[in-house]
């Protein structure tokens, strides 16, 4: 069987394995026993589903710019639906963040005691559904993926969350939906010009985006401009990108420890790789033409996110507010249409899932010891948990971009990108967006000496225990997983450079100085 759908399937084959072991355990009596049995076979599937995609990434070759380790089944031959699946530069990494980043979800949630079953059933489903959105070369694939995605994150939400889970959720789901239909509007309106253009149906991405770049009259423009727009607002509103962002700060916030490091680590990301995937390759000139509007808006978010994120109380929305600055980052990077900055809008990609998961972590553990997430209920725990601060620390200074750690290269290589980018008032949006930087430092050192240093005034603090092992094992991946992006980054910037700059060139079009060559 091939290795991608294996790595797709195999969370959803536990979820299975839950149902039946439920069955079969339905009359005993023990029930702490046999919800200790679902969280380790849920451990024990990711671990297994990360293992198996390091296969994925053994057989990459970073030279071929298409899907690579393919599989194409015909799946609704009526339709011209196949189950395509494969991964590119673009893709490999972001499913490589997908299986990583799970099993530490699954060990973050060991404390969850409701319906523990039901929780990890959840938590598998969504895995399913994440990989298959970053595998898949089929639209409609693509499409149900992408939905499927919404339910386990629904209920996760909605069930295991805080105070005001059900209108976090809710929120969440309607704000999704709405751009999600948009979005299929769009792929309808693309599948059927494709299909009048060479005479069959089809959902294949490869081949819809071929036929678009060699055939730039085959959509009216005042169609396709329509079409752009359909397909980005699903994409601002997953990123989220200002002004779309109002509903991830109640869904971080209320969300379980677990499910705000998948939603910051990777349900955003299905945003950014979906401008990259669709709206860059299917509508350049339209990209080109939104590029200083989008670029605007990604600034504005970028400040707006970092000074709402320095007036933050609780420390869980702090971090839920850092993620609109920085996704920020990501979405200029993408506009700027340069090799630096879109290599490093898929590197910030990676170094946030990590950077960002990590912090969400790090507020969950205090959470449940103190059971408060309140800045002012803090201070001094550096003398009680002396591990988990220095832990802490390192994972706050990766966020905020400090250098030989992963949130600094892919600003700087944003940065550096968009300055020399051709499109207009590129500079200037690179000046203001490096304010972000020095805001991220604001807010987050601000934190830690709120937090971490000082005297223990409170005497709850003061008895608190330090990082167990468990804790370690979620979190010292984390920390070395940011320390090997930021010492060597190429290892991740090699395997892109050919799709990024696929991307780039479909842009770019026939004249390539429309957009500049940066190299």
């Amino acid at each position: 069987m091939n290795l991608i759908t294996i790595t797709t399937f195999l969370p959803l084959a536990g979820a299975v394995i839950l149902l039946l072991l439920s069955a079969l355990a339905s009359r005993e009596a023990d029930q702490e026993g046999i919800d200790n049995r679902y969280r380790w076979i849920a451990l024990i599937v990711t671990i297994a589903t990360f293992i198996v995609s390091l296969g994925i990434l053994s057989g990459f070759d970073r030279s071929i710019t298409g899907p690579q380790l393919a599989q194409k089944v015909p799946w609704i031959g009526s339709l011209g639906a196949n189950y395509y699946v494969g991964v590119d530069g673009i893709s490999v990494w972001l499913v490589l963040l997908t299986t990583f980043l799970m099993p530490i979800s699954v060990l973050a949630s060991w404390g969850v005691t409701k319906r523990v079953r039901e929780y990890m059933l959840f938590m598998l489903l969504l895995e399913t559904g994440m990989i298959g959105v970053f595998v898949s070369w089929d639209l409609l694939l693509f499409y149900l993926f992408f939905e499927i995605t919404l339910i386990p994150m629904y209920f996760l939400i909605g069930v295991w969350g805080g105070e005001r889970r059900v209108y976090a959720a809710i929120k969440f789901f309607i704000y999704t939906v709405v751009g999600s239909l948009l979005m299929l509007v769009a792929i309808i309106a693309v599948y059927f010009y494709n299909a009048k253009a060479a005479g069959a149906y089809s959902f294949d991405i490869v081949e819809i985006t071929s036929r678009l770049t060699s055939n730039p009259g085959l959509i009216p423009q005042n169609v396709k401009l329509w079409l752009w727009l359909a397909f980005a607002l699903a994409f601002f509103i997953k990123v989220p990108l200002f002004p779309f962002h109002t509903w991830l700060p109640d869904a971080h916030v209320e969300a379980p420890t677990a499910g705000s490091i998948i939603l910051a680590g990777v349900l955003l990301k299905m945003g950014t790789y979906g401008l990259m995937r669709f709206n860059l390759p299917f509508f350049p000139d339209i990209s080109q033409k939104a590029a200083p509007y989008v670029m605007a808006l990604a600034v504005v978010g970028i400040i707006y996110g970092a000074l709402v994120a320095m007036v933050q109380p609780d420390m869980k929305k702090l971090v839920a507010y850092s993620s609109v600055s920085h996704l920020g980052f990501v979405v200029l990077g993408i506009f700027a249409f340069t090799e630096q900055a879109m290599q490093g809008a898929l590197y910030q990609m990676l170094a946030h899932g990590i950077s960002t998961g990590a912090l969400f972590l790090c507020v969950g553990i205090i959470y449940e010891r103190r059971h408060t997430r309140l800045i002012a209920e803090y201070g001094g725990i550096a003398t009680p948990m002396p591990q988990y601060s220095t832990m802490f620390v390192i994972v706050a200074l990766s966020s905020l971009g400090l250098p030989l750690l992963n949130g600094f290269i892919g600003e700087f290589l944003i940065l550096l990108g968009a300055f020399v980018s051709p499109v207009p008032h590129a500079k200037l949006f690179a000046v203001l967006g490096a304010t972000g930087v020095i805001l991220s430092a604001v807010y987050l050192l601000w934190m830690l000496q709120r937090v971490i240093f000082g005297e223990v005034k409170k005497r709850e603090n003061a008895e608190l225990e330090d990082i167990d092992a468990r804790e370690k094992w979620a979190l010292v991946p984390l920390i070395a997983m940011a320390i090997v992006m930021g010492v060597a980054p190429m290892l991740f910037l090699r395997a892109s450079e050919k799709s990024v700059n696929d991307v780039r060139q479909k842009v770019a079009g026939a004249d390539e100085k429309s957009v500049g060559s940066v190299r």
